[in-house]
C-alpha cells in the first residue's frame, strides 16, 4: 500500500495500516505452519478445532484449541482412566463380571448389541471392547459399574476442568454435570482439544494412575482398530488413538510416534452439513491432511 501524504495520517490510522492483515487475509507475522493449517481449514465446510504438541520439544500449535467441544466417543479415554484407577486402588478387579442386559444395549459401533442378554464378560473385556472398537454397549456396562460421576471426579482430580462425561451412551446415568441444562448441547461428553492433548502428555510421562498403568493404557490405545483420520496415510508409524463420530461430527485424539518426535494431536470437526458414514468422510480426510502438516511443522530435526 502506498501512502501519498503521510502527514495527513493520524497515529491511530498509521497503526492500523502497519498491523493490518495482508491482502491474503493472514497477519504479516503468520507462521508457515499457521498458513498451511488455515489453507486446509478455511475452505472446509464445518468448524475445526485443534491442538497439537511435540512432547519432546514442548512446541505447540492451536486453532481454537481451548474451545469446549463435543467429544462423541473420544470421552471413552476418561472412562478407561477411571477403570484403571479403580483397579489400581483395589476397589475393583479386572476379573469382575459384568452382565450384558437390554438396558445396556445401544446401537452404533461395537458387537455386543448383537449378542444375547445374560452374557458375562470381565471388566477388562469390556474396557478392551470400549477402546479397541469403541463398543457402545460395553461402554454402558462399564459406566453402570463405575458411574459417570466417578469418571468426572477422577478427571477433575487430574487437573482437567473442561473434560466431562455427561451420561451413558444413548441415555441414562446422567452425571451431575450432565444434568446442567447448559451442558445438554454436548451430548455424551465435553472437552477441549488442548485438554485432550495434555491427557496424552500425562499418559506419556507416566503420570496418570502410575507409570505402569499409563503405559498399559497407551498400549491399549495403540491397538484401536481404526485409522481413518490422524495417521491415515502413514500406516507404518506407531500411534495411540481414540476416535469419535456423530452425524455431523468427527473427532480424533492421537499420540503419533513419528521419527521427528512424539506429536500429540486432538482434532474435532463439527457442524459438517452432510451426513457421511463412510471411511472417506470429509472430516476424516481433513484430519489426515492436517496430521501430516502438524507432524511436519512441529517435528524436530534429528
Amino acid at each position: 500500500m502506498k501512502i501519498k501524504n503521510a502527514r495527513s495520517i493520524t497515529p491511530l490510522a498509521l497503526a492500523v495500516l502497519l498491523f493490518a492483515p495482508s491482502a491474503f487475509g493472514q497477519p504479516k507475522d503468520s507462521s508457515p505452519l499457521d498458513t498451511r493449517v488455515r489453507a486446509e481449514t478455511t475452505p472446509f465446510k464445518g468448524k475445526v478445532f485443534l491442538f497439537a504438541k511435540n512432547l519432546d520439544t514442548g512446541e505447540t500449535f492451536s486453532l481454537d484449541g481451548d474451545e469446549r467441544v463435543r467429544t462423541a466417543s473420544s470421552i471413552k479415554i476418561a472412562v478407561m482412566i477411571e477403570a484403571f484407577g479403580r483397579v489400581a486402588e483395589g476397589r475393583a478387579k479386572w476379573t469382575d463380571e459384568l452382565v450384558l442386559t437390554k438396558a445396556a444395549r445401544y446401537a452404533g459401533s461395537g458387537v455386543l448389541r448383537e449378542l444375547a442378554d445374560g452374557l458375562r464378560l470381565t471388566l477388562r473385556d469390556c474396557v478392551n471392547l470400549m477402546m479397541l472398537i469403541s463398543d457402545n454397549t460395553a461402554t454402558n456396562m462399564v459406566l453402570d459399574d463405575l458411574t459417570t460421576d466417578a469418571v468426572n471426579a477422577r478427571i477433575n482430580s487430574l487437573g482437567f476442568k473442561n473434560t466431562r462425561i455427561m451420561r451413558r451412551v444413548g441415555s441414562g446415568g446422567e452425571s451431575k454435570e450432565g444434568k446442567d441444562p447448559n451442558n445438554k448441547r454436548f451430548g455424551l461428553g465435553a472437552t477441549t482439544p488442548h485438554e485432550m492433548v495434555e491427557i496424552l502428555a500425562k499418559l506419556d510421562r507416566g503420570e496418570i494412575i502410575s507409570a505402569a498403568a499409563s503405559k498399559e493404557m497407551l498400549d491399549l490405545m495403540k491397538r484401536e482398530q481404526a485409522r481413518y483420520a490422524i495417521g491415515r496415510s502413514i500406516a507404518d508409524v506407531p500411534m495411540a488413538s481414540k476416535y469419535g463420530a456423530l452425524d455431523h461430527l468427527r473427532s480424533c485424539v492421537a499420540l503419533v510416534y513419528s521419527k521427528r518426535g512424539k506429536i500429540a494431536i486432538a482434532i474435532t470437526v463439527d457442524d459438517m452439513p452432510e451426513v457421511n458414514w463412510s471411511v472417506d468422510n470429509p472430516g476424516y480426510l481433513l484430519m489426515s491432511r492436517l496430521s501430516l502438516i502438524l507432524i511436519d511443522g512441529l517435528g524436530s530435526s534429528r
